[in-house]
């Protein structure tokens, strides 16, 4: 019979996704077939997986720890905020409709059955399944119809790991306050505690440990220390979006985070690079003097065309192309840098039509179905330092593009979910300042990415040189061992086993 064993925690970014991730390589090392689990995620970080169905990255990230193909039984609700009051709800792959919070909350038990049937069939397919919660379990608002934390574990019956994060203060009290607002029988269903985060000598906190245990009668099963990784979190995202961690590059590529901002997780192979400074700008902020300017995908291109205009960052925008620095759109982004965009369906807003930034020859139709795919596609932009690299990523777009006289295509995709295609995407304008691309993922290429900035290098006055890593692909597996090894260390790891075995 399949085992399985829910991480939950006492708030939001105490690290529940990337403790499921250390469990899911953990336990894969150690021969097993292992699969994630999360009910519902709430995130604009979304995947496309082979068969072009979308899911949360969180649970990507997950199934790569665990060494398994990405699956939309791994995350069966995604839910996309499109604007402050509704979001997209995406069940089991794709798009089902937009909701208000709720229309949602009344929508719910209605989807527990659904969820429940999904999990069932994941579970059979794998001897453990990690199950991670959301936020807090302790929201007794929010508990009747509840199927992401404890009621998940009852549908799952599913022993629980609560998760402290330390580093914000008041872990002891959170621990405790968590478990004292839970029902009797939620509280048998947790078999240890973890304390995450801790910076310092473990002994200072030992008899703070020995005094929760006594108050609880629960084990605290590790204490995981504070450690910089390089894997997608989203539990951490303020602190990645704030922190500019290579102020000694050669290179700065400056971000616009935007309000509706999707698939960041476009840019995280730059802090891979040596020689890049990778800086987000955040809203108030000034676009500065950057070698190269990215405007990352949106979950609602037109009101983030409207933000740049209003807070005065297309004036910047349009600056930087005078001076010639390279401005690189990504899907939303790359949407923005037309000459215009056109809503007939009302599809992302109630504006039917916008001027763009104008900076590349294309105009932009929304459409009422999102295409999603995963893609493999040769640059073929006549620009030398770009020519002939193939690159792979994946399609989330509600959007067509169309090429003016002045656009030349930057890529034409051969390969789409696996069968041979021959389709053009994306532009690039006549000197290769300004690209766009509908295709996500595409710096993770690194021949590509080295290309532009050896390009942006050589204007500089500057040798070129060759990536540290040859692959992202096996930087991130390296950097899953670590996470396993730094957590196995910390982890009283025999008790884990009795719990999965039903022992405990």
């Amino acid at each position: 019979m399949a085992k399985n064993l829910m991480f939950q925690g006492t708030g939001s970014s105490v690290g529940k996704s990337l403790l499921t991730a250390a469990f899911c390589r953990i336990y894969s090392q150690m021969g097993h077939k292992v699969a994630p689990f999360k009910s519902q995620n709430m995130a604009l970080n979304s995947y496309i997986t082979k068969n072009g169905l979308e899911m949360g990255r969180a649970q990507v990230v997950q199934a790569e720890a665990a060494k398994v193909e990405p699956s939309v039984l791994m995350n069966p609700i995604l839910l996309k905020p499109s604007t402050d009051k509704k979001c997209q709800v995406i069940l089991k792959g794709k798009v089902y409709k937009n909701m208000s919070a709720m229309e949602y909350h009344k929508f719910k038990p209605e989807l527990a059955d659904k969820v429940k049937e999904i999990y069932d069939e994941l579970h059979n397919q794998f001897d453990i399944v990690f199950l991670e919660g959301a936020g807090s379990p302790a929201e007794i608002n929010l508990r009747e119809h509840d199927l992401v934390n404890m009621g998940m574990a009852e549908m799952a019956d599913s022993p629980v790991i609560l998760i402290g994060d330390i580093d914000k203060g008041g872990v002891f009290a959170s621990l405790y306050g968590t478990i004292m607002l839970m029902t009797e029988e939620e509280r048998k269903r947790i078999k240890g505690v973890i304390i995450n985060k801790f910076r310092g000598d473990v002994k200072i906190l030992e008899p703070g440990i020995k005094m929760l245990e006594d108050l609880i009668n629960i084990p605290v099963l590790g204490v995981i220390p504070y450690s910089h990784l390089e894997i997608e979190d989203e539990d951490s995202l303020a602190e990645r979006f704030k922190k500019n961690k290579n102020t000694k590059g050669q290179i700065e590529v400056a971000v616009l985070y935007l309000p509706h901002v999707s698939n960041f997780t476009d840019l995280n192979v730059f802090e891979t690079q040596e020689d890049v400074n990778l800086r987000y700008v955040m809203r108030g902020e000034s676009i500065g003097d950057p070698d190269m300017l990215i405007i990352p995908g949106s979950k609602n291109t037109i009101e983030d065309l409207k933000y740049l205009r209003d807070a005065g960052l297309e004036k910047e925008i349009i600056k930087l192309h005078r001076q010639n620095k390279i401005i690189f759109g990504i899907c939303g982004g790359y949407q923005m840098l037309g000459k215009t965009l056109k809503d007939p369906h009302h599809t992302e807003s109630s504006i039917p039509e916008i001027n763009g930034i104008g900076l590349l020859d294309i105009e932009t139709v929304f459409e009422t179905e999102k295409t999603t795919t995963q893609v493999e596609a040769e640059v073929t932009a006549p620009i030398d330092y770009m020519e002939n690299t193939f690159i792979k990523g994946y399609e989330i777009h509600m959007g067509r593009s169309f090429l003016g006289k002045d656009a030349k295509v930057f890529s034409n995709i051969k390969v789409k979910l696996g069968e041979e295609v021959l389709i053009e995407d994306g532009a690039i304008n006549e000197d290769g300042s300004v690209i766009g691309t509908y295709i996500h993922g595409v710096f993770d290429n690194i021949k590509f990415t080295r290309s532009i900035l050896n390009h942006i290098r050589a204007k500089k006055g500057l040798d070129k040189i060759e990536s540290a890593i040859e692959s992202f692909e096996e930087f991130k597996e390296q950097e899953y061992d670590k996470l396993a090894n730094i957590v196995r260390e910390n982890m009283d790891m025999e008790t884990i086993d009795k719990i999965l075995n039903g022992e405990l």
